[in-house]
C-alpha cells in the first residue's frame, strides 16, 4: 500500500503546500467577507426593529466586523508566509 507520504514526495510535497496554503488564504477571504455581511444585514435588521437603539447597534457591529477582519488578516499572512518561506 502507498503511503500518503511516498506520494507527497512523488508530486513535488512544496507544490502542494503552496497550493494548499493559497487556497487557505481565498477561503479565509470568501469566510471573512460572508461574517461581515452576516453582520450587516443583521444590525440593519436590527435597527429597522428598533431605530432607537441603533448607536449601540452600529457601535457593537464595527467592533465585531474588525474582530472578523483581524482573524482574517492573520490567517492571510500566515497561508502567504507558508507560500514565500
Amino acid at each position: 500500500m502507498i503511503t500518503l507520504g511516498i506520494i507527497l514526495q512523488a508530486m513535488g510535497s512544496m507544490a502542494i503546500a503552496k497550493f494548499g496554503a493559497a487556497v487557505g488564504a481565498g477561503i479565509a477571504a470568501i469566510g471573512a467577507g460572508i461574517g461581515i455581511g452576516k453582520i450587516g444585514s443583521s444590525a440593519l435588521e436590527s435597527i429597522a426593529r428598533q431605530p432607537e437603539a441603533s448607536g449601540d447597534i452600529r457601535s457593537n457591529m464595527i467592533v465585531s466586523a474588525a474582530l472578523i477582519e483581524g482573524a482574517a488578516f492573520f490567517a492571510i499572512i500566515i497561508c502567504l508566509l507558508a507560500i514565500v518561506l
